[in-house]
């Protein structure tokens, strides 16, 4: 999974300077949280696992932000941990 996640070109944020289980981890509550930067890291996800990136984009921004997060979860949440640092 190491060798996947380098491929992303800065995508990857690391939070208390560890990947946990080989994931990446996103905090929500920092840039990462952005819905267009989570959009670009399931684009690149997606062609790196080949997915069809169109039908997830669409299921991604077919409603709220809530909805945006718990999309992204189900189709990467093998590959990447959404986290909020602030605990909640």
């Amino acid at each position: 999974m190491a060798t996947l996640l380098k491929s992303l070109n800065g995508v990857i944020m690391i939070i208390k300077g560890k990947i946990e289980r080989g994931k990446m981890l996103i905090d929500l509550t920092g840039p990462g949280g952005n819905a267009f930067y989570l959009l670009s890291v399931a684009k690149n996800l997606s062609k790196q696992i080949g997915l069809d990136f169109s039908k997830i984009m669409a299921e991604m921004t077919a409603s709220d932000y809530e909805n945006l997060i718990q999309v992204f979860d189900r189709y990467f949440g093998d590959y990447v941990d959404l986290i909020d640092s602030r605990g909640h």
